[in-house]
């Protein structure tokens, strides 16, 4: 039996991997980015490149979103660029970006008008996880999209159907509170260590193991020590999700202060020159906030 087809729409750094790993497990792949370079290193792997969104998806049986935002999907999707218009019935699409969940299921909405399928399918586990193919994918939409999409999903991760159209959206904003509270409490930890006259690495490697370890302690707290702020997951991404937490609780009725909290502090971050920079620049804000005490006596690696 061949494998479906497959238009990827953004090739970035999530996008690009995700191709890449979708290339290795034998999916026809055209790809298409706004910068065409980034498309281009696909080529060499048996990817075939289009001009244009429309021409990407026009005769792929199933075409992958991987975009900035929830405006730039549905430009892409239903604006000019058109996409939805040259999809047959009968195709999928699954958009793996962070979106609104309420965008989401607007979306899911009006490509089944068209007999389109949909999941809102965005993943976690970052640059590394897209190389590696183990990204976290949490999945909405109908079961039975679901289960046609699931061999595409597992050449990129571990995908997880919770729900209708809009919940994969709900399960990432789940997923990014988590991770931008944490985030900014493991850096002020670090600060907490170095200000009272400990190293604040023995301290992190003291708390491997214990109910305080995370991957986001071992990974981002070491960024934090070596004091490398160039972009993995840019602050401007963990601002977006932190909007999109926020707006839907609002919508759902609920306060959620631990997430405001963080919201703050990363939109002081980007107030202060690093909205560009990796989140765990968020060190900086917290290191500004008192009084320049400071993680290491490493210089600031920062993006140019």
């Amino acid at each position: 039996m061949s494998q479906p087809t497959v238009a990827v729409l953004g090739t970035g750094l999530m996008g690009a991997p995700m191709a890449a790993n979708l290339l290795k497990a034998s999916f026809p792949v055209t790809a298409w980015n706004r910068t065409l370079a980034k498309a281009e290193a696909l080529a060499p792997l048996g990817a075939k490149l289009a001009p244009s969104a429309a021409a990407a998806a026009k005769g792929a049986e199933i075409v992958i979103t991987m975009l900035e935002n929830g405006p730039v999907v549905e430009e892409t999707l239903f604006g000019a660029s058109a996409v939805a218009a040259v999809l047959a019935r009968g195709s999928l699409v699954m958009d793996m970006s962070s979106i609104e969940p309420s965008r989401a299921r607007e979306h899911g909405a009006r490509l089944a008008a068209l007999g389109i399928g949909y999941l809102d399918a965005p993943v976690s586990g970052g640059t590394g996880g897209a190389r590696d193919a183990t990204l976290a994918i949490m999945a909405g939409g109908s079961a039975e999209d679901f289960a046609r999409a699931t061999p595409v999903m597992q050449a990129m991760g571990r995908p997880t159907h919770v729900g209708p159209a809009g919940s994969g959206q709900l399960a990432k904003l789940c997923n990014q509170t988590i991770v931008s509270v944490t985030v900014a409490v493991v850096a002020e930890a670090l600060l907490l260590a170095a200000a009272g006259g400990a190293d604040p690495a023995a301290v992190r490697q003291a708390m491997s193991g214990g109910y305080a370890d995370s991957k986001v302690l071992q990974l981002q707290g070491q960024q934090m020590l070596d004091r490398n702020f160039l972009p993995r997951g840019p602050a401007r991404m963990v601002l977006k999700d932190s909007k999109n937490i926020l707006d839907t609780a609002r919508e759902l009725g609920l306060t959620l202060p631990l997430a405001k909290c963080a919201s703050g502090i990363f939109n002081g971050l980007a107030a202060h020159g690093g909205i560009n920079y990796d989140h765990t620049a968020v060190l900086l804000e917290l290191e500004r906030m008192n009084g320049g005490k400071r993680v290491g006596s490493k210089p600031d690696q920062l993006p140019g």
